[in-house]
């Protein structure tokens, strides 16, 4: 949508549909002022002279809590250009909100990135950063070179809320390693959001996490133990307790079609998908690095070099949008699944709620995105 959140702009917006977390419009009309939403209805709009009128589906810009990259740049170590240039890429795939993630690193690195990438939080091009890893399980690692891997401590943990000097918003970390649950409460405590992820953790310890205040799990299925009758470990403790939001990679590859609905309907109002996209997203097959380890890219499928694990994902969020829709999930739901969860989880507004911004994507018939 181009211009309509220019300061000074007052444009009214119509569509055949009208689409938001919390509300489903047939005719829906939105009035924008100064980039933010400041009426909005169904059937004859007012009049107004400025005017953008559309016969596609209107929805919310998405909301993307874990990415670590495209276009070649990943954001542990891009310069801030690069930065830029990797958030106007998945702009332009209709992602309106994205946390920078920051993959494990040694400690200067993961501190430089997150002095470097700070500013971009204040200045409103990045929703935040998260840090995914160094406090990982080495058996769960991923894609995450286990020399980098290590154990948290509440020194370290403060010196990285320090140098993000508030714009550190999510943190992934195994909840059995020592001294973990009393770095939760501190990461609580300065309002970052504890996601558990790559973790070996069994339910009881998983559960003890959550009562320490976490509220995220990274890419559920994916780098913990799977689900069993007997030890259902992070993923039972994921799709029962509605304290949790649970992130769902819905690129084809990550999880199958049938985990995915197991997750919708077992999660249901705590799906938040996330690309996970590495550096390669936007780019051809190839060879690259993520998080110390080399990873190869073919067919658009990233591994580690030894094929051992997947390693991120060269996807937008817009194409796990698609991918919903083709599993026939409500468009309304899909909505909610690729920004309505994660906004709030973020303390964002309600997107297209009256008074939020007016971060717009238009669909056409098939619900692909035509403009962003």
């Amino acid at each position: 949508m181009t211009g309509i959140t220019d300061p000074g702009r007052t444009v009214l917006v119509t569509a055949e549909r009208l689409v938001t977390p919390s509300q489903d419009l047939a005719h829906g009309w939105l009035l924008v002022r100064d980039g933010l939403v400041a009426a909005l209805g169904t059937g004859t709009p007012p009049p107004h002279d400025e005017r953008e009128d559309h016969r596609g589906t209107v929805v919310p810009g998405f909301v993307d809590l874990h990415a670590h990259g495209a276009l070649g740049h990943d954001f542990t170590t891009c310069t801030v250009d690069q930065a830029r240039a990797v958030v106007a890429h998945h702009r332009s795939r209709g992602t309106s909100a994205l946390v920078a993630s920051i993959a494990s690193a040694p400690t200067d690195t993961t501190t430089d990135a997150l002095r470097r990438l700070g500013p971009l939080v204040a200045d409103g091009t990045l929703a935040g950063l998260h840090l995914e890893g160094p406090w990982l399980a080495a058996g769960r690692r991923g894609a995450h070179a286990p020399g980098l891997l290590h154990a948290p401590t509440a020194t370290e943990a403060q010196a990285f809320l320090d140098a993000a000097d508030g714009a550190l918003r999510i943190v992934t970390l195994a909840p059995e390693l020592p001294g973990a649950l009393d770095v939760v409460r501190l990461l609580v405590d300065a309002g970052v959001v504890v996601a558990i992820g790559h973790t070996d953790a069994d339910a009881a310890t998983t559960r003890a996490a959550v009562d320490a205040g976490a509220r995220l799990v990274t890419h559920v299925y994916n780098g913990m133990p799977q689900l069993h009758h007997r030890a259902p470990g992070p993923v039972g403790i994921a799709l029962t307790d509605d304290r949790l939001t649970v992130e769902v990679i819905a690129d084809g590859h990550h999880l199958d079609d049938v985990t995915i609905e197991l997750v919708r309907r077992s999660a249901t109002g705590r799906v938040a998908l996330v690309s996970d996209a590495m550096a390669a997203t936007g780019c051809p097959d190839g060879e690259h690095r993520v998080a110390g380890s080399a990873v190869v890219v073919r067919d658009g499928v990233a591994t580690t070099a030894d094929g051992s694990s997947l390693a991120g994902s060269t996807s937008t969020v817009a194409d796990g949008f698609r991918r919903l829709l083709d599993l026939r999930v409500p468009l309304h739901d899909a909505v909610a699944d690729t920004s309505g969860h994660a906004a709030r989880l973020l303390g964002l507004p309600v997107p297209l709620a009256v008074g939020s911004p007016a971060d717009l994507l238009v669909l056409d018939p098939q619900h692909r995105v035509v403009h962003a």
